[in-house]
């Protein structure tokens, strides 16, 4: 979802993308979209390879045939009460693929990462709004596996000068682009609200469920913050290009409490 809409504005913005998924959630027919959307110019600029973050020869195939400036990951396992069902399938994917990643990334001279990380770091926060230096307290193992990497790719860069990470933390995002062409489209039940809304709409779902009656709002039902897909696929984009203007990122980095 978000990495379908990034690639379609990084290709509009006439950068050349090579696309990684193994569509454990996505569908072949997005990145299809993508290429209708822009049309066969900007399309011969994408290449998709089938691949696993998880097993290292895969990444290793790619890193091998093609010299990479930069990459933005968002190869992670996100849904939180599948993690807490299967923690061992989030710590595989999302930690053992990011590793993995890294790796392979370092042995082949490509030191610049925009990590897509989560605002489930901090927990519960006591207060709202959440600004960014509230402490970080993940609740779950998906929002744990995040933290975990967050604090490992600190590592990384504090270990190696010539690394340049930025990591993204956010809420919600929803939408679609603007040709209406590619949107959220989970497979299984969506973990998020807006497709199943959707789903319920189109007919797919029989209902929609409101849970909450006690919350600190006009009518005790939970409020939530959200982010268009387009604008967070910009802001990946911004901080690709401040990894490339800014050389002296994570110079002093600053630990959270």
């Amino acid at each position: 979802f978000i990495g379908t809409h990034t690639v379609l504005q990084l290709l509009e913005k006439g950068y050349a993308v090579t696309a990684v998924d193994n569509f454990h959630n996505s569908v072949p027919e997005a990145l299809d979209r993508v290429r209708h959307i822009v049309g066969p110019a900007l399309s011969a600029r994408l290449q998709f390879i089938f691949g696993d973050l998880t097993i290292k020869d895969d990444l290793e195939k790619v890193f091998a045939a093609k010299k990479y400036d930069a990459v933005i990951h968002f190869a992670g396992l996100k849904a939180v009460a599948e993690s807490v069902a299967h923690p061992e399938m989030y710590n595989r994917n999302n930690i053992v693929g990011t590793v993995n990643l890294y790796d392979v990334m370092k042995k082949h001279g490509c030191n610049k990462l925009v990590f897509s990380s989560s605002a489930t770091v901090y927990g519960q926060p006591e207060k709202v709004p959440c600004f960014e230096d509230f402490p970080l307290k993940a609740l779950n193992p998906y929002g744990r596996t995040k933290l975990y990497l967050e604090e490992m790719l600190r590592d990384y860069q504090h270990a190696n000068p010539e690394w340049r990470t930025i990591l993204l933390r956010y809420f919600n995002p929803i939408g679609a682009h603007e040709s209406g062409d590619i949107g959220e489209d989970p497979k299984g039940v969506p973990n998020n609200l807006l497709p199943y809304i959707q789903q319920v709409a189109v007919g797919r779902r029989p209902e929609l469920n409101v849970y909450g009656h006690d919350y600190r709002t006009r009518d005790g039902t939970a409020v939530r913050d959200y982010i268009h897909v387009v604008d967070l696929a910009d802001g990946h984009i911004a901080a690709l290009e401040k990894l490339f203007a800014t050389p002296d990122i994570g110079a002093s980095v600053r630990r959270p409490n």
